[in-house]
């Protein structure tokens, strides 16, 4: 399952060379994760309220800047799930302007507790994240 997230470009996202400024892809991007989870009913609000206090945090992310964006585009972000297993979440994000590929990223996502350490992804939420995996692979 490939999820999309369309995002306008305000005036307020770009540098003054008038292109989209670099960190503002990865606000995009994270927009698109949290839209993500919120889709497949994952309260990400609860699982910091729980007694371990758990926490999505982005552990690596390779990223690649290919084309800008300008003020006023409408851009794409899509977000396809790819492996989850014990405490990690793998997943490929891409920001299009159309058919143009202007931003990609190889995303892993750790849920660690308020200590902030790992911690194995509880069963219930590896499900909801095991059927995206799954379902953007067939």
């Amino acid at each position: 399952m490939t999820h999309l997230l369309h995002v306008r470009v305000y005036y307020e996202d770009t540098d003054f060379s008038g292109y989209v400024y670099h960190a503002n892809y990865l606000k995009f991007c994270e927009r698109a994760r949290s839209d993500l989870l919120r889709s497949r009913r994952v309260d990400q609000n609860a699982l910091a309220a729980c007694e371990t206090k758990l926490l999505f945090v982005i552990r690596r992310m390779d990223c690649q800047f290919l084309k800008p964006a300008v003020f006023d585009d409408v851009l794409i972000v899509e977000t396809e799930p790819l492996e989850t297993a014990g405490a990690r979440f793998e997943m490929r994000q891409r920001v299009l302007r159309g058919t143009d590929l202007l931003f990609s990223a190889d995303v892993t996502a750790v849920l660690i507790d308020g200590r902030g350490r790992p911690v194995r992804i509880p069963a219930t939420l590896a499900e909801k994240l095991v059927a995206l995996t799954a379902s953007s692979q067939s």
